[in-house]
């Protein structure tokens, strides 16, 4: 295991000890490719998004929440003089969730171009956590980000704590809430629900 000073967890079983589950690189990656894709269905030419306007504001909230829980933290902790971006992705997720409250067709070309700016900073800090973190540590932080991601809210809340430990504490409370309001409305919140998922 290396050196690399990441968010506690738990401590592995035994020296050399392999942990099942995908890295976190490899999620945070798909899943950009994912609201990418769904982007590009969204604001094609013959398109009826609104189903699509509703699971992309879940999918979205939930990445980001799982993000800043578990990722962010990563990069800051783990790649030198990281601070400032990881600050400046916190900041622009708070825009971008701001923008997200309100999606509608006529905001979803600024959303789009939101979540395009996101791909490009947080896939550069994902590249460089890739290169100075063990295959051992990006397995178990990708399995923290899974179940952040499951626990996370399905709507946009600006104004919930972005850092540790606040948000690993209040998010999966206010996730909870939107996912019975989910239920009682029947709102898709899933790629899987649409009649089309994008591939990413």
């Amino acid at each position: 295991m290396s050196a690399v000073p990441l968010p506690p967890l738990p401590p592995a079983p035994e020296e050399g000890f392999r942990p099942g589950g995908r890295s976190i690189a490899d999620i945070v990656d798909r899943e950009h490719q994912q609201l990418l894709a769904l982007l590009d269905q969204l604001t094609g030419p013959d398109t009826t998004p609104q189903e699509g306007l509703a699971v992309l504001t879940a999918a979205l909230s939930r990445h980001l929440s799982a993000e800043e829980q578990y990722l962010l933290p990563a990069a800051r902790a783990a790649l030198p003089n990281a601070d400032e971006r990881v600050d400046a992705e916190i900041n622009a997720d708070a825009a971008l969730l701001g923008v997200l409250k309100g999606l509608t067709d006529e905001t979803l070309t600024e959303v789009a171009a939101r979540v395009r700016r996101h791909v490009e900073g947080v896939g550069a800090l994902v590249a460089e956590l890739r290169a100075v973190a063990t295959a051992e540590e990006l397995i178990r932080l990708g399995n923290r980000l899974e179940i952040a991601e499951e626990a996370a809210p399905t709507r946009p809340h600006p104004g919930t704590p972005a850092t540790p430990p606040w948000n690993r504490i209040v998010e999966p409370a206010v996730g909870v809430v939107d996912k019975v309001r989910d239920a009682v409305t029947r709102r898709p919140t899933y790629l899987a629900d649409l009649p089309e998922p994008p591939r990413g």
